[in-house]
């Protein structure tokens, strides 16, 4: 072994620790932005009003004839309560198409439609911001969950005693905003609608006019849960009270 192998070898040793103590100062001197550079900026707190429009999806249910496929209107109040939940009420109404089954005829007559029903939705929700009260390059994702009661308009046409009712519907949720301004912003929402269907006694008795013919329900499933997809986008301005 050459004479200086054992200095080298020491000398190596300890130039390494030197840097990899430096390394972290160094570091540090590289972590956060100037204040004007950030990209992170306080989201302001207090109350939000948003204004938007979406699309209402599903089939349904197995015969089609819960509203689902249209155009809903709405607006909605939201107030942070802290730094990254914020609470709101939600009020909307769409156009949404369905189906009839009428139960009374021969099978080959049972379905027409589709016809339109209107549907008011009210609705209470919890939302959590992902970024905290800041925005990232003025970008404010979040996930939430609702739940809500239906108001539909009566369908004349249909006389088999099938009623969507007041139904409790749940809604998990998730989306982003973006913040035009600090008191300015874009939000769009990607919701699916989870409420249970009914349907009328009529629908597991023979028809009348052909009691060969096998009723709409010949498996004893009276009931279902369904799920509808509920497209959001709108404009929304916050203010302190």
């Amino acid at each position: 072994m050459a004479p200086f192998a054992p200095l080298r070898v020491t000398f190596f040793a300890t130039a390494m620790v030197a840097l990899l103590a430096l390394a972290p100062g160094a570091a540090s001197g590289q972590v956060g932005h100037p204040p004007d550079r950030s990209p992170y900026h306080d989201i302001p707190k207090g109350h939000t009003v948003t204004g938007f429009a979406g699309l209402f999806g599903g089939t349904g249910g197995r015969f089609a004839i819960a509203p689902h496929d249209g155009a809903v209107f709405g607006l909605r109040y939201d107030i942070r309560t802290a730094s990254a939940l914020q609470m709101g009420l939600v009020f909307a109404r769409g156009t949404l198409e369905r189906l009839i089954v009428n139960p009374f005829v021969e099978v080959e007559n049972r379905v027409s439609g589709p016809v339109d029903q209107t549907v008011s939705f009210a609705e209470l929700d919890l939302q959590l911001n992902l970024t905290g009260g800041k925005t990232w390059h003025r970008l404010a994702p979040f996930v939430g969950v609702g739940g809500g009661v239906t108001f539909p308009s009566g369908t004349a046409a249909d006389t088999s005693g099938f009623e969507l009712g007041k139904k409790i519907y749940l809604v998990p949720h998730a989306g982003f905003r973006f913040f035009l301004t600090d008191r300015l912003h874009l939000r769009t929402d990607a919701r699916v609608i989870f409420w249970k269907l009914n349907y009328p006694d009529s629908f597991t008795r023979e028809s009348t006019v052909d009691p060969d013919s096998p009723p709409v329900i010949d498996d004893g499933r009276v009931s279902e849960w369904t799920t509808s997809s509920w497209l959001q986008a709108g404009l929304g301005f916050s203010f302190s009270p």
